[in-house]
């Protein structure tokens, strides 16, 4: 089998080392793989709401060497879970047409001996996973406060960018 052992940290793809400067200093790995830097479509599963975020972010990406023909599934992924949290935020503000207030984040349970309790609708919990798993997505392609905040340009443009040689040797 292929086991692999996580320890610690997922590394930090070299592209986005490259754009930040590489702060850490330590040696870049020089035989990575290095997938065709083009953006693949958007995949037609992804709600509507990713598709709007896959077409905003994509083409910055790109840019940046951080979105290849390989990520596709990662991204389209990415767009879709923060596309289902946006869901269930708007669902809360919904009116419900029984009561003509939103439905908000708990209802009434009336369980079968009459009694009463406030419970937390399951729209809540599918949101907070479907955040989490596009804040895990977003630190893989570096789209988090704290990654843009270390992102420096300059080296790139100083010496040639190899991504850009690259395009151009195969007429991009």
């Amino acid at each position: 089998g292929c086991a692999m052992a996580m320890r610690g940290r997922p590394p930090k793809p070299t592209n986005l080392k490259l754009i930040e400067g590489n702060p850490g200093k330590r040696p870049l790995p020089e035989n990575e793989p290095k997938p065709k830097p083009v953006a693949p479509k958007c995949p037609s599963w992804v709600n509507r709401d990713g598709k709007k975020m896959w077409k905003r972010l994509a083409p910055e990406l790109e840019k940046m060497g951080l979105l290849t023909v390989v990520d596709g599934e990662a991204f389209a992924a990415a767009c879709h879970s923060y596309g289902v949290w946006l869901e269930c935020e708007r669902f809360f503000k919904k009116k419900n047409p029984e009561t003509g207030k939103p439905y908000g984040r708990t209802y009434v349970y009336v369980n079968k001996n009459g009694s009463a309790n406030e419970v937390e609708r399951p729209e809540v919990k599918i949101g907070q996973r479907a955040l989490q798993d596009f804040r895990a997505f977003c630190s893989e392609f570096g789209l988090t406060p704290a990654s843009r905040t270390r992102i420096e340009v300059k080296p790139l443009e100083e010496e040639e960018d190899p991504m850009e040689a690259l395009l151009r040797e195969s007429g991009g």
